[in-house]
């Protein structure tokens, strides 16, 4: 019986925690000798080089080899502790501009992460970027910290400003979508290991004795941390289902769904959407609304939705899917994982492109061109989809397809991903044996056969939320994508 990803990763992590690093305890302030500095600098060239299939698409593979030569200079010249190291991977790969490249935090062995993510230095709130202020959104201990609608001025002494200013470049995002890069800063109390809780420790030497503190309302306060084991506790998603609901209320139904990464759940997810669309049908819904803005991506779920949406074949913008490689340099292999061992040698089924020397056209799992077929009776009443820049993956290409098919009126914020195209689709787990970090390496690349802008899917209808909506607890979006179907 063939792994998946998840599995995979959680095995992969169990093995190599033992052996990573020799003290676990103090593994954050573990010098990396040069020669170890040197030797995971040279691989994630080499790697990234070879199979990376959108490092040309911004950057340039010449380009990532300076800029990783300058990184190894300073490591080499300041120091390199394994936080060091984890930072200065996190700003490489983000130089790549390809959301799917970073060292992640889910698949670093179980040494790395309590190393570096398992200390009580989390901030005791959700919050959002209003512009360039923080609000908070809502209290994760003591309701009576702080408030939402907030505005938190500085955090442990560093003015937000300057915060925002240090995180940026260490978002992963796709060509120049900070849209994304900023909505990866905020905190919802929900996400393991959010992008803001991993980096702001190691951008703005967090105290360290288990507090934060704040700045807002022209005072400051010394507020209890939390730690990563606190923050998982509050989550309401159910790692089964994946948060997935649905409700039908006068007429009109919502459907949440916060993911779409359920590779490996048991949960009959093509059940849930028969039996959705058959009670809209059932009861004579006039409306549904789609909330997708807390959704990354995962499995190509959009298209099962599609099919309830359309009446006809409904061809979808022609791409390429392209990788780098035919087979996987034999030096490479030792520093490779992943769940599937096929995308080691793709064998006949990358076939190579005279059009883009160095390029192979990956003719496996998905034709060129789809052509999208309707099933069952179609939803005939309105649909609106919840869409903001978290939307990157998976999510970002069925933003695509309703805006091209029309089927759905897109309502929220621009969507992360990017229009020129993604990389995705299939990884390696590059684990760097001289850290014992990890990379994330994608392997297909998305390319459009017309040009695109450099951007992500603009929604038919902008709506943005404001400090005085969060302070009041008003869903500005939802209440608008409402009132469009019940219309």
């Amino acid at each position: 019986m063939p792994i998946t990803r998840r599995q995979f990763v959680a095995r992969s992590i169990v093995a190599a925690g033992a052996a990573a690093l020799p003290l676990a305890a103090r593994a954050a302030e573990v010098e990396i000798a040069p020669a170890g500095v040197r030797e995971d600098m040279g691989i994630l060239v080499a790697a990234y080089r070879a199979m990376h299939p959108g490092l040309d698409r911004y950057l340039g593979g010449d380009r990532f080899a300076a800029l990783a030569e300058g990184a190894t200079a300073r490591l080499l010249r300041e120091g390199a502790r394994l936080e060091d190291m984890y930072l200065a991977l996190a700003r490489l790969t983000a130089a790549v501009r390809c959301g799917h490249s970073y060292p992640n935090p889910v698949n670093q062995s179980a040494v790395v992460q309590r190393a570096l993510l398992d200390r009580r230095d989390r901030v005791p709130f959700s919050f959002r970027w209003v512009g360039e202020r923080m609000i908070v959104v809502r209290p994760l201990t003591d309701t009576a910290l702080v408030a939402p609608g907030e505005s938190i001025a500085a955090i442990d002494g560093v003015p937000v400003a300057e915060l925002r200013r240090r995180l940026l470049p260490l978002g992963r995002a796709d060509g120049s979508n900070d849209a994304k890069r900023l909505a990866l800063m905020e905190v919802d109390g929900a996400d393991r290991f959010s992008s803001f809780d991993v980096y702001r420790p190691m951008i703005s030497a967090a105290r360290g004795d288990g507090t934060v503190v704040l700045e807002r309302s022209g005072r400051r306060i010394q507020v209890p941390a939390m730690s990563e084991a606190e923050r998982s506790a509050l989550s309401t998603t159910n790692e089964e289902d994946g948060g997935w609901r649905f409700a039908l209320r006068d007429g009109v139904g919502l459907l949440t769904m916060p993911t779409w990464a359920l590779y490996d759940s048991a949960w009959d997810w093509q059940g849930f959407l028969d039996r959705t669309f058959a009670s809209l049908s059932e009861d004579g819904a006039r409306g549904l609304v789609i909330d997708l803005r807390r959704n990354e991506g995962g499995m190509d779920i959009g298209l099962a939705i599609l099919t309830r949406l359309i009446d006809a074949p409904l061809a979808l913008p022609p791409r390429d899917r392209l990788v780098r490689y035919r087979r996987a340099p034999d030096a490479l292999r030792p520093f490779l994982d992943t769940w599937d061992p096929s995308f080691a040698d793709w064998g006949d089924a990358a076939r190579p492109m005279t059009a883009r020397p160095g390029f192979y056209r990956l003719e496996r799992g998905e034709a060129d061109s789809e052509v999208v077929q309707p099933i069952g009776p179609r939803f005939a009443g309105k649909v609106a989809v919840l869409v903001g820049p978290v939307c990157s993956s998976a999510t970002f290409q069925f933003a695509e397809q309703v805006k091209a098919s029309g089927c759905a009126t897109l309502v929220g914020e621009p969507t992360g991903g990017n229009r020129r195209g993604i990389n995705g689709g299939a990884f390696f787990f590059l684990r760097l044996p001289g850290s014992g970090l990890e990379v994330d390496l994608p392997l297909i690349g998305e390319f459009p056969r017309e040009p695109r802008p450099d951007a992500g899917v603009e929604p038919d209808v902008t709506v943005r939320q404001g400090a005085e909506d969060i302070a009041a607890g008003r869903d500005r979006a939802l209440e608008r994508a409402l009132a469009l179907v019940r219309a």
